[in-house]
């Protein structure tokens, strides 16, 4: 076979740290549609945080990496890996169209013999039902005949500089047995951790796609937990702390669920299940739970509020933290903005503090101010929404009133000053 030459499509929080990695081994290219994007990452900085400077700047001054907009740039590459994010709707149904896009891509510049692995979590069949048709339709050429495909879900965690791309087991698949091979041995190449090649991609889709709906549904469980433990006046991590002792309990916590993968897969899942006749229920009603709990933060602040005499209209209230989860700059999804669009509804003057966030693109998307230094202003009540590290030692009793309300979404802060957590 001839020599690997690899072109990632889609540059983001999925796509760069795998394409960096690969560039260690392989020839390397990174596409984008985002010239503005492409134009940092070659000036050798990522926005997303995902991949250090100096790492990039290494892989491409030492490994030859190159980031482009242009086809051109990407024919003479002979294996494809599309990482590109696969959203719902307005109406929670799975959105293709990033991968219709990719897939349209691919069939541009895909040639006689080349691979294309696609890594973006979908239900199982999308890879051989929606996306190779559409290569097919542009290229003209046929799966496992002219061309032949992949299937590897990447498993990146925003955020976490532990479980790197590089860290994580990695499940492969291949249209053909010995395609499966192949993508396999790829993977391998970089893959410290190691990798499972699964007999089939639909087996490949389906793993990660319960991978992410096991953990929602876990979450919803804990967070069902913690209103029933809050009427009952019982500490719900006490509870959980408790038993935990026990071998094989799962130490799940409950919170608030967003971003791209969790908040968003069950949605594939359960459209996929209904497709084949099947109504799901457990799916369904884990993710009403967690829909349903940044309103819940906001009606607990102002019952606490309430308890205490505070006036709640035109009170003024700071949120600490935006971003979907601790330590990483990624707003998508972010289940904090159902906390601001519920303590709006009583006409409260709120803030939202994050220093990870960015607050253009924050305005952009969400239509809201987001400050990035810490106000001195005395305020009513805080909740803490968002567990970066880089709250940790602040003395949130300076930025508050006399009488105030604490709400304290990841149970980070000294339980003393605490009124309310989940």
């Amino acid at each position: 076979m001839k020599e690997t030459k690899i072109c990632v499509i889609g540059l983001g929080y999925v796509g760069l740290p795998l394409a960096r990695l690969f560039s260690t081994k392989y020839q390397t290219v990174g596409f984008d549609m985002n010239q503005k994007r492409v134009d940092a990452l070659m000036a050798g900085h990522d926005s997303t945080l995902e991949v250090a400077d100096d790492l990039l700047q290494d892989a491409i001054n030492n490994h030859g990496f190159k980031c482009t907009t242009q086809f051109d740039d990407i024919k003479d590459c002979n294996f494809y890996v599309v990482a590109v994010p696969t959203p719902v709707d307005d109406d929670r149904n799975p959105d293709l169209t990033p991968l219709y896009g990719a897939s349209t891509t691919v069939g541009k510049v895909i040639s006689k013999g080349d691979v294309v692995v696609y890594e973006s979590t979908v239900y199982p069949g999308v890879t051989e039902d929606e996306c190779i048709p559409v290569v097919e339709k542009v290229s003209g050429m046929k799966m496992n005949v002219d061309f032949f495909a992949g299937y590897s879900p990447e498993r990146i965690n925003p955020g976490d500089k532990l479980h790197t791309v590089e860290h994580i087991k990695k499940v492969t698949s291949g249209s053909t047995p010995e395609i499966g091979k192949y993508v396999n041995e790829v993977y391998s190449s970089v893959i410290t951790a190691g990798t499972h090649l699964a007999p089939t991609m639909k087996v490949a889709e389906a793993a990660k796609v319960i991978e992410n709906s096991q953990r929602d549904i876990n979450i919803a469980f804990v967070n069902e937990l913690s209103k029933i433990f809050t009427k009952m006046g019982i500490d719900t991590l006490d509870v959980l702390e408790a038993a935990g002792t026990k071998w094989n309990f799962l130490p799940f916590r409950p919170g608030l669920v967003g971003g791209h993968c969790i908040g968003v897969d069950p949605y594939y899942l359960a459209q996929c299940a209904q497709r084949h006749g099947y109504n799901p229920e457990i799916i369904l009603a884990g993710r009403r739970m967690n829909d349903g709990m940044g309103e819940y933060v906001a009606t607990e602040t102002i019952k606490h509020m309430l308890k205490k005499g505070i006036q709640v209209l035109n009170s003024e209230v700071i949120i600490l933290g935006f971003t979907f989860k601790e330590n990483c700059p990624d707003v998508r999804n972010t289940k904090v903005i159902d906390i601001y669009t519920a303590l709006k509804e009583y006409n409260l003057n709120i803030t939202v503090y994050d220093p990870w966030a960015n607050p253009v693109i924050v305005e952009r998307e969400y239509g809201i101010k987001v400050i990035n230094e810490l106000p001195s202003y005395k305020y009513d009540a805080v909740i803490a929404a968002v567990a970066h590290e880089k709250f940790n030692g602040m003395d949130v009793r300076a930025i508050l009133k006399d009488n105030h309300v604490v709400f304290d979404v990841k149970c980070t802060l000294d339980r003393s000053i605490v009124d309310g957590r989940l």
